[in-house]
């Protein structure tokens, strides 16, 4: 499954870069987007969303609202058969739009749903 992670870094105190190892760890394609970084835990890292080319199965964001509103029309665009936004990074408007363009909306931790099966 092709997973795109909106906020990943190599840092290794955030969730973002938790998810991304966990993802990996599970047989996933974990696909890093965040322009500080051209690479995280060994996957090419983008830019954009619009920069990946591979098929998007979910979307997980690691982006408060404040900095996934202006990236919206890239997110719908991208057309994840889901996105699941991580404790703090609900975003309200994205979600409903998200619903709209018929893209499944989960209010979740991608961590819990690896660990329990629910991924």
């Amino acid at each position: 499954m092709n997973v795109v992670v909106l906020g990943a870094t190599t840092n290794p105190d955030r969730y973002s870069f938790l998810a991304m190892q966990r993802l990996q760890e599970h047989g996933h394609k974990a696909i890093p987007v965040n322009p500080a970084f051209t690479e995280v835990l060994g996957a090419k890292c983008y830019g954009s969303i619009r920069e990946v080319t591979v098929p998007i199965d979910t979307a997980t964001m690691y982006l408060s609202a404040a900095r996934s509103t202006p990236l919206m029309s890239e997110i719908l665009e991208a057309k994840p058969r889901r996105i699941i936004f991580n404790p703090g990074a609900e975003n309200e408007a994205l979600a409903e739009a998200a619903r709209a363009a018929g893209i499944e909306v989960v209010n979740g931790c991608t961590l819990v749903m690896l660990s329990v099966g629910t991924f």
